[in-house]
């Protein structure tokens, strides 16, 4: 019997010595420009806090960098970092709690909107008027809640701040794998830093968010010259709209290329307001023709999104579900069918601010530049914003006007470039007018046009390393601007 215990302790002792498989390199990218693409070391999923405490404190014994993605559709490279241990958040999804006297939910960060807002429902069968999100981004659902907060997002509310002022508390993960909880009177100056911080401060793990109740929207629509634009704002806001935007048209070639548009407007309606189950809608097919579209037959598209809209005006929606949209992550495979030559790419976004009195200065200022260049804008809408005065590296400055624009950047080194000086002119355009653009979509940005618009940014860098002195959370966003700001990062 000694014999045999001792055989099974060198036995185990031999097993324990063999050494753990080498991670796997994955190369990931992002949904939507698919210009990232980024080999990690490793991909994890955690499925608990524990699983991923366990990450953290074991990127912390092998001194591995740290890199976080939700959705994976932010397109500046901040979720992915070369070589780093990558933590996928999709698998903490969960909705842990609701309030329903206040009005709050506690959500695990990696949860996307589709599945909350159905969640939401889901625990409030019994109630005629439930509660349910504010805002979302647009253009795409599939985003987390985490990577919301990250950027610091915003959606098409004509009286809102951005996504801090849902945010109520939310709980970090920080690099020593200690959670502590964050709120505005809980480690302020992280709340401040983390919302719209882009991952660099720790994992945010679960988010408490203020909720609305639930109600019905009239659509009301019409077609209006961007000059009339800020007069129906006004009147929309002092009607009690909620949400709008104006979608406007992108055909070069038009006397009225980025004047003429469609504006959309959502006002409350009574609860007990009819809500038509044969509403008009665009099913997936129509959406992907209208994406060919506008590449191919730019002044087709307005017209065919313009009668569509028009024939939609007086519909009822949710307040909630009426934020979702459309998204399919290979709406070139319609362009390829109809158009086999023309160049491979994709489209990239580019979010530009305002003051609202110096929108119609811009805009001709942008219409003449991109004749002048042949940009190739695919689509473009314009929405409010309200100051944000909480985070650091606030975005909106002042209550302004958002111009979102998705350019067609072709995927060679060649379209690259051209796309790059695009993106800078047109920072430099809404600079001009005292205005400034969002940090999230790409790092063209040249360095004075970074510090003219975010003149805290050196500020912000130095208060990672505070924060994280080791640097474990990275990303190809943060190495970016940190050799960017090398000089100023290593002075006093």
């Amino acid at each position: 019997m000694r014999l045999a215990g001792i055989c099974l302790a060198i036995f185990l002792a031999a097993c324990s010595s063999v050494p753990a498989p080498a991670p796997t390199p994955v190369e990931l990218n992002d949904v939507h420009s698919r210009l990232n693409a980024t080999v990690v070391r490793e991909l994890a999923q955690p499925t608990t806090l524990a699983e991923l405490r366990a990450l953290i404190e074991r990127a912390a014994r092998e001194n591995l960098s740290i890199s976080v993605s939700g959705g994976r559709h932010a397109m500046g490279g901040q979720q992915f970092a070369r070589d780093a241990l990558h933590i996928d958040m999709s698998k903490l999804a969960r909705v842990l709690a609701l309030d329903r006297e206040h009005g709050v939910v506690s959500v695990e960060a990696g949860i996307g909107w589709p599945a909350l807002i159905e969640r939401l429902l889901e625990m409030q069968k019994d109630d005629l008027q439930p509660w349910s999100i504010i805002q979302k981004q647009t253009g795409a659902d599939e985003l987390s809640i985490g990577g919301a907060l990250s950027a610091n997002a915003h959606g098409r509310g004509l009286a809102w701040k951005p996504f801090v002022q849902d945010v109520l508390a939310f709980r970090l993960l920080q690099a020593d794998g200690r959670e502590i909880e964050v709120s505005r009177t809980q480690h302020p100056e992280l709340f401040r830093l983390v919302i719209g911080g882009y991952g660099l401060f720790g994992v945010v793990t679960t988010v408490d968010l203020k909720l609305q109740r639930r109600m019905k929207l009239r659509r009301d629509v019409a077609v209006l010259p961007l000059a009339d634009l800020p007069g129906a704002f006004a009147a929309r806001i002092s009607e009690g709209y909620l949400y709008g935007d104006f979608q406007f048209k992108t055909d070069e070639r038009a006397d009225d290329f980025l004047i003429a548009g469609v504006f959309s407007a959502y006002q409350p309606m009574p609860l007990d307001t009819p809500m038509p189950a044969d509403q008009l809608t665009l099913d997936p097919a129509a959406w992907k023709r209208l994406f060919a579209l506008a590449h191919l037959d730019k002044a087709r598209a307005f017209d065919t999104y313009r009668d569509y809209y028009l024939s939609t005006n007086g519909q009822v929606y949710w307040s909630d579900t009426h934020q979702l949209s459309y998204y399919d992550a290979d709406f070139d495979a319609e362009l390829k069918r109809l158009a086999p030559d023309y160049p491979p790419g994709s489209l990239m976004i580019t979010e530009l601010y305002v003051p609202m009195k110096k929108l119609g200065a811009f805009m001709d200022s942008v219409a003449r530049d991109m004749r002048a260049h042949d940009t190739n804008l695919i689509y473009g809408t314009i929405r409010l914003i309200r100051r944000d005065d909480e985070t650091f590296l606030a975005w909106a400055k002042e209550d302004f006007a958002c111009i979102v624009m998705n350019l067609r950047v072709e995927h060679s080194d060649t379209g690259l470039q051209k796309s790059a000086w695009e993106f800078q002119r047109l920072i430099d355009l809404a600079l001009e007018q005292n205005g400034s653009y969002f940090l999230t979509y790409h790092r063209w940005a040249r360095k004075d046009q970074v510090l003219k618009a975010y003149p805290q940014f050196v500020e912000f860098l130095k208060l990672k390393r505070r924060y994280d002195p080791a640097e474990r959370f990275q990303s190809e966003w943060y190495r970016h601007y940190r050799t960017m700001f090398a000089a100023e990062l290593a002075g006093p």
